[in-house]
């Protein structure tokens, strides 16, 4: 079994060093394995496998919830949701900053995706808060901590991508990440108080006229918010409400994007090209990563390599706990160097078993990989929101990465609480569906 391991390892690596695209990478790691220690028909198995995995029914939400996120970001729905916060923000110390978190953290519950959350958002809010006066250091902190939540918070595209590959049920994992996120964005927005009120320079003096705002434009305001609401509505409402299943939500959701997009102004015939365009591009690159992931969690599976490697660990006789903070370790650094939809699909089948053998719920899993998920995006080099904020404000990816790391080490902290209180995850899929 040993040479199994070593070879599926130094096949993997050696593909990728070479530059092959991640998707190819697993797909191709898999048939040569298969084709080294088994004999059996490949020419047979593996179409017949690709046409059973990209037809999946529940894999048909993804596209979907793309298509949503293009339209979305082309739509005047970040200046919306800037003036619909700002009063209410002004309340609290630390201002207008917290409008980076409200904002990913409704956007979240519309898009499904990290980067696009950090990237409608911070559209509007970090020239307006530069230009209001605001410390750029906590400005773009926050923006790149919150909008990770863009994973978390349902629906979300990496949770539809672990439940197909793990054989999960994603209206459950969907669920389960209300409450963490919630929970997630409120320890944000107190570092954001906390560290506002440590150094007031933070936030201009001048800005203390916020907290004066007439409660009748405050409420006037919210009006602002109605086209996220609506589209909030739209999707989770559809589902929780036991009226679409999350595809049908998915595609209810895409309606609403349409609708919001005509009623801005936003639609053209330039704009739905990009969208079609946009959309095509990133669902081909997600359905050939996971078409791959698939191929090579059943190859692994089919060599005995996950039971192996759940054997070797189980060897070490780490407490769970003491597992989790590993494969923390394991994750941050693979964040390093990969994306996180690569992340999760290339260490799936390895990992799953051996978290399962510790004695942890899926369910809970899903949002310990979704939060790992998550930490990569603001880990450099190759973290994919350090890159948008790098594109919205042309600074230097080392300066973005040290004034995000404080959220970092709070996201780390956040799942050893998870660690430890597990019924943070697994209490409402337990209330609503048992």
């Amino acid at each position: 079994m040993t040479i199994e391991v070593i070879a599926l390892f130094a096949i993997l690596f050696a593909l990728l060093a070479c530059g092959v695209w991640i998707g190819l990478t697993l797909a191709l790691t898999a048939t040569l394995l298969l084709a080294m220690f088994r004999s059996i028909p490949l020419d047979k198995l593996l179409p017949q496998y690709a046409w059973n995995i990209l037809t999946t029914q529940e894999l048909l939400a993804l596209p979907l919830f793309i298509l949503m996120g293009e339209l979305l970001f082309r739509t005047k729905l970040s200046r919306s949701l800037f003036q619909g916060l700002a009063p209410w923000a002004g309340l609290l110390p630390g201002r207008l900053l917290h409008v980076n978190v409200i904002g990913c953290t409704i956007f979240a519950a519309i898009s499904g995706s990290s980067a696009a959350t950090t990237q409608v958002i911070g559209r509007m809010s970090l020239n307006e808060l530069t230009r209001r006066g605001y410390s750029r250091d906590i400005a773009i902190g926050s923006l790149a901590g919150a909008g990770t939540l863009g994973f978390l918070i349902p629906p979300s595209n990496i949770m539809i991508i672990y439940g197909v590959l793990g054989d999960v049920s994603i209206l459950k994992l969907f669920t389960a990440g209300v409450l963490p996120g919630l929970l997630l964005a409120g320890t944000f927005m107190g570092w954001v108080m906390l560290h506002t009120t440590l150094k007031p320079s933070m936030v201009p003096e001048t800005e203390a006229k916020l907290s004066q705002v007439p409660w009748g434009e405050r409420f006037a305001a919210l009006k602002d918010l109605a086209p996220a609401l609506f589209l909030i509505a739209c999707v989770l409402g559809s589902m929780y409400g036991g009226l679409a299943t999350p595809s049908e939500a998915a595609a209810v959701g895409v309606l609403g994007a349409a609708l919001v997009a005509w009623a801005q102004g936003s639609m053209s015939q330039q704009v739905m090209r990009d969208v079609l365009i946009g959309s095509v591009v990133t669902c081909s690159m997600i359905a050939l990563i996971v078409l791959g992931a698939s191929i090579l969690g059943n190859a692994a599976a089919f060599l005995g390599i996950p039971q192996a490697v759940a054997a070797f660990v189980k060897g070490l006789g780490l407490s769970p706990f003491m597992l989790i903070v590993v494969l923390i370790i394991f994750y941050l650094i693979l964040g390093c160097f990969l994306d996180g939809f690569s992340m999760i699909v290339m260490t799936l089948p390895i990992v799953l078993p051996i978290v399962k053998g510790a004695g942890f719920d899926e369910i809970w899993f899903g949002i310990f990989l979704v939060l790992a998920v998550e930490m990569a995006q603001i880990t450099p080099p190759v973290g994919f929101n350090l890159f948008v904020i790098q594109g919205l404000t042309d600074d230097g990816l080392g300066y973005i990465a040290r004034v995000t790391m404080p959220y970092l080490i709070i996201m780390v902290g956040f799942v050893l609480l998870l660690t430890l209180w597990p019924g943070i995850v697994t209490i409402l899929p337990r209330l609503l569906y048992g």
